[in-house]
C-alpha cells in the first residue's frame, strides 16, 4: 500500500478520493487552505464510510504560496493534485483565475520532484479538451486540446487549459523522470458529504429548489463524483496510465431538460418543483444584457459537446455509472442531508 498526498482533501472530489483510498488501503496526507476544515474533512469521511481514518495526515497550504507544500510531499510515494481555484464569480480579469491555477499546479509539482515522487495525477478538465472550437459534429477525444484564443472561452475554461499545459511543459523540461496523468472530468454529479460541492451540483439544487423556473437549452456531460475519484486511483497504480490524458464522462451528453425530467421521474414529489418548461434562447440572449450572471451562459445555448470515455475504458478497465444514476445520486445526498434550504 502507497502513502497518497491528495491535495484539496476538503473538496467535492477530495473528500471522495481519500473515502476510496482508504478503503483501497493506502495511507493518506491531505492539504487543506486551512487547518479549521479538518473537523469537516473527517465529518465527509465519515459520512461515506471511510475505514480507517486515523490514517489521514492533515498539512496546511494554499496554492497561493510555497508554504506547507515541501512539508506535505515529504515521504508520499504519489501525488493526486486535485485542488484548484474556482472562482466564485466572473473576474475583473482573466489572470485571476488563470495565474492561480497555473502557478498552484506548478507548486505542487515541483514540491512532488524535489520529494522524488514516481507520479502525479492531476485533475483537469474537460475545459482543457473542448471549448473554442467552432461549433461542428465531432467527438473530442485526449488527443483534442482546448483553443483558448476561440470563441466563447471564459477565464474559467482558459484556467484550466493553461494550467496542464503548463503541467506537461515543467515534466519535459523539469520533470527529472517524475511521471504525469492528466484526468480530464467532465460536470461532476454524484453524492454530496457535505455542503461544499461542484458547481454541476448547483444545476440540482435549482432544479429542486424551483429556483430554475425554467430549463435553459443547455446541454452538459456528466460523470459521477465516485467514477471520477476511481479514475484518479487507477491512473496512480496502472504502469500504463503514464503520460496519458484521460477523458472522465458517463456517456451521452443531456439537456436540462433532460435532467429535470429525470428528477420528476426518479425522486417524485421531492422534485416537484423542477422545472416541466423550457426558456427559449432568444430570452436568454436578450436577458443576458442586463444580468451578468447570465453572460457566461449565452455561448453555451444550444451546443452539444460530444466526448469519448472509451480510453479509460480500455486502458483502465474503468467503468462510469449512468447519467441517470449520477443525476439522482446528487438528488438524494441533497435531500437526505437538508441542504436545499441553503
Amino acid at each position: 500500500m502507497a502513502n497518497v498526498l491528495v491535495t484539496g482533501g476538503s473538496g467535492f472530489l477530495g473528500s471522495h478520493t481519500i473515502a476510496q483510498l482508504l478503503t483501497s488501503g493506502h495511507t493518506v496526507t491531505t492539504t487543506l487552505r486551512s487547518m479549521k476544515r479538518k473537523a469537516d474533512v473527517e465529518r465527509m469521511l465519515a459520512r461515506a464510510g471511510a475505514p480507517g481514518r486515523e490514517r489521514v495526515s492533515y498539512f496546511e497550504a494554499d496554492l497561493g504560496s510555497d508554504d506547507g507544500w515541501e512539508q506535505a510531499a515529504d515521504g508520499v510515494d504519489h501525488v493526486l493534485h486535485i485542488a484548484s481555484p474556482f472562482p466564485g464569480s466572473r473576474p475583473k480579469h482573466e489572470n485571476e483565475l488563470i495565474i492561480p491555477a497555473r502557478d498552484g499546479a506548478l507548486r505542487v509539482l515541483r514540491a512532488a520532484r524535489n520529494a522524488g515522487v514516481k507520479r502525479v495525477v492531476l485533475t483537469s478538465s474537460f475545459a482543457a479538451v473542448g471549448y473554442g472550437h467552432a461549433p461542428a459534429d465531432r467527438v473530442f477525444t485526449e488527443d483534442d486540446w482546448t483553443n483558448v484564443d476561440g470563441p466563447g472561452v471564459a477565464p474559467y475554461i482558459k484556467s484550466k487549459a493553461v494550467a496542464e499545459r503548463a503541467a506537461w511543459d515543467f515534466i519535459e523540461t523539469e520533470g527529472q523522470g517524475m511521471e504525469l496523468v492528466a484526468i480530464n472530468p467532465v460536470g461532476i454529479f454524484g453524492p454530496v458529504l457535505g455542503p461544499d460541492y461542484s458547481s454541476s451540483i448547483r444545476i440540482i439544487h435549482a432544479m429542486l429548489t424551483g429556483d430554475m423556473r425554467a430549463a435553459p437549452p443547455i446541454w452538459t456531460n456528466t460523470v459521477d463524483v465516485r467514477d471520477v475519484a476511481d479514475l484518479h486511483i487507477k491512473a496512480m497504480t496502472s504502469p500504463d496510465a503514464a503520460g496519458q490524458r484521460y477523458l472522465a464522462l458517463a456517456g451521452e451528453p443531456v439537456s436540462f431538460q433532460q435532467i429535470a425530467l429525470t428528477l420528476r421521474s426518479r425522486l417524485g414529489e421531492a422534485a416537484a418543483k423542477a422545472p416541466t418548461r423550457s426558456a427559449p434562447a432568444w430570452l436568454l440572449r436578450l436577458l443576458s444584457a442586463f444580468t451578468p450572471q447570465l453572460r457566461e451562459t449565452v455561448p453555451q445555448l444550444g451546443v452539444v459537446r460530444r466526448a469519448a470515455n472509451a480510453k479509460a475504458r480500455e486502458q483502465l478497465d474503468w467503468s462510469p455509472r449512468s447519467n441517470e444514476d449520477a443525476v439522482v445520486a446528487s438528488a438524494d445526498s441533497l435531500v437526505r442531508l437538508g441542504l436545499l434550504a441553503d
